[in-house]
């Protein structure tokens, strides 16, 4: 059997339009096996993390002008935003009195609501202490990633 180059290429064609995985023949004295190493597909597998442990990554610098520019649009207090995309809930269950009001004092860690994300229900604890000076979700409201939930001074 004669391996040229013509006939190799041949070859590696025969397995890439048939879609197979090897192909190998032989002789006496020679081989040649041909192996197409077939690529899974990529899927995408979401991740939820505890919403203390998911936070945008801000230099100090860039985080204090934004603070500035939200304070002078008119909001008092620094921002609570949201760590994922999903939906708001102030509370525990329909029943249940929300975690926080305009006007309660929070402290770091503390509980101020809920974000429902894939089925799952993340509660979102306070990154900084302080008195709720505004809330800007209503319950039930769908959210963005980054956007602010309410304000703290």
């Amino acid at each position: 059997m004669k391996f040229d180059l013509e006939y190799l290429e041949k070859l590696a064609n025969i397995v890439y339009e048939n879609d197979l995985s090897e192909i190998t023949l032989e002789d006496e004295t020679k081989a040649v096996c041909f192996k197409r190493e077939k690529q899974m597909p990529q899927t995408f597998i979401p991740s939820v993390m505890p919403a203390t442990a998911t936070s945008q990554v801000i230099s100090t610098q860039q985080k204090t002008t934004e603070e500035r520019k939200e304070t002078s649009a008119g909001h008092k207090g620094k921002p609570i935003k949201a760590p994922m995309v999903g939906t708001f809930y102030s509370a525990p269950s329909p029943d249940d009195a929300p975690f926080v009001k305009v006007g309660d004092s929070i402290s770091i860690g503390q509980v101020v609501c809920i974000i429902e994300a894939m089925k799952l229900m993340n509660e979102i604890e306070a990154d900084v202490s302080g008195k709720i000076t505004e809330i800007c979700v209503q319950n039930g409201d769908s959210i963005e990633f980054g956007q602010v939930l309410m304000y703290v001074e």
